[in-house]
């Protein structure tokens, strides 16, 4: 299938009400797992590269280009997304190198001060077939300036989104950046009002603290798009680290970073199939989590 468009896989899991799939490039290995993931469970998968790690890389065009290789080189339908994305600069910069989606976020600012700035740059995207996503009511934890508890307001949402045309919105519910224990608890109710009153798909940030059974009801009750970072960076970093605890003489990279890349594609491979079944209706049981892998 190759690259596709965010839109395709976002907008088939909500018509399924099911979960679309978004896991972060960190690096390559990531990124190839992640890929390894999807191609291996025949689930789509949005590839996010985020502004840390486009600075963690020094620029831009390395990371996007090489993601971008992988896509289309992939068997499975794999899409490539710029997430929180703050500069304007880098937004332009990723759409002209080729990636067609991105998230646009103007959250920290005053709120019309964020419609301002997201409609300028959903506009701009709009005109050359990019796929926008912006933030409002701000995620807990993100690196300190969001604000644990925020709660997105339907109706103010329902006004950013006519304000500025974006195609998806990143709502506060109840999850919270860089949680390193899957025990957040959503607000389902708030979830179904802003699903039953936004006419864009719903993304859930902060997905990694976020317990298997817990994303299910929230694709129940209308969240689409789930994005998990820090979770699968844990499983990466863990296995690099029984490796090496395993191994203290150790010093070829490739024989420690190989089997973390293996974890990383049998987590996300279960995450994607956790994602990607049909959402039970509100009050069907749920099966207890999986454990997790590697």
């Amino acid at each position: 299938m190759s690259l596709v468009a965010t839109s395709s896989i976002v907008t088939a899991a909500r018509e399924a009400r099911a979960g679309a799939a978004a896991f972060n490039v960190i690096h390559l290995e990531t990124a190839e797992a992640l890929v390894t993931a999807a191609e291996r469970t025949g689930l789509p998968v949005i590839l996010g590269i985020s502004e840390n790690c486009i600075r963690y890389h020094g620029s831009l065009l390395p990371i996007v280009r090489a993601t971008l290789a992988l896509a289309e080189a992939s068997s499975a339908r794999v899409a490539v997304h710029l997430d929180h994305i703050t500069d304007a600069a880098l937004v332009r910069e990723g759409v002209e190198a080729g990636v067609r989606s991105v998230m646009v976020d103007a959250s920290a600012l005053p709120y019309d001060q964020n419609v301002a700035a997201t409609a300028e740059l959903t506009a701009w995207c709009h005109e050359r077939g990019a796929y926008v996503e912006a933030e409002l009511g701000e995620v807990g934890g993100k690196d300190g300036v969001h604000a644990p508890g925020a709660r997105t307001d339907p109706d103010e949402a329902l006004a950013f989104v006519r304000a500025t045309g974006v195609d998806a919105l990143a709502v506060a519910v109840g999850s919270s950046h860089a949680m390193h224990e899957r025990t957040a608890v959503l607000d389902k109710e708030l979830i179904a009002a802003l699903a039953g009153k936004l006419p864009v798909p719903l993304v859930l940030h902060g997905s990694s603290g976020v317990p298997d059974d817990e994303l299910r009801r929230a694709i129940a009750a209308g969240m689409t798009k789930i994005n998990i970072s820090t979770h699968l960076v844990s499983v990466f970093t863990r296995s690099i680290r029984d490796t090496l605890d395993g191994d203290p003489a150790l010093v070829d990279s490739r024989k420690y970073v190989k089997p973390a890349r293996e974890a990383v594609t049998r987590e996300a491979a279960r995450l994607l199939g956790v994602l990607g079944a049909p959402a039970a209706v509100p009050g069907q049981s749920i099966a207890a989590e999986a454990p997790v892998q590697g």
